[in-house]
């Protein structure tokens, strides 16, 4: 199915043909398993289908759209809360190079590696 086909559906509609392709997909599997018929291209088909529809009724409920031709949500944007800011020490940081500073002055006296 072609995506703009998609894009005009309505979101009950998203739905519904997500769920009749959930099930094709079912009764094929089934068919191909018990060597009934070679579907496989048919199969593939149905799985992106399925995924053009997840992605377009996400890419709504992020944006808050309900696919209507008037742009009105009936669904109220996803927010996304800002992180927590980390508190870093300071102390393991400040050890560090002056580890790489002891060992650098040692391996120059000759005094570390033997």
């Amino acid at each position: 199915m072609e995506i703009e086909k998609i894009r005009n559906f309505t979101d009950e509609e998203l739905v519904v043909e997500e769920h009749k392709a959930a099930e094709q997909m079912f009764r094929l599997r089934f068919q191909i398993s018990s060597g009934q018929q070679d579907g496989v291209k048919k199969l593939r088909e149905l799985k992106k289908d399925v995924a053009r529809f997840k992605t377009i009724a996400r890419d709504r409920a992020i944006h808050g759209t309900n696919g209507s031709s008037n742009g009105s949500s009936s669904k109220p944007a996803v927010t996304k809360a800002a992180p927590k800011p980390v508190a870093k020490a300071a102390a393991p940081a400040a050890e560090k190079p002056a580890k790489k500073a002891a060992t650098k002055t040692a391996a120059k006296s000759g005094k570390a590696a033997k």
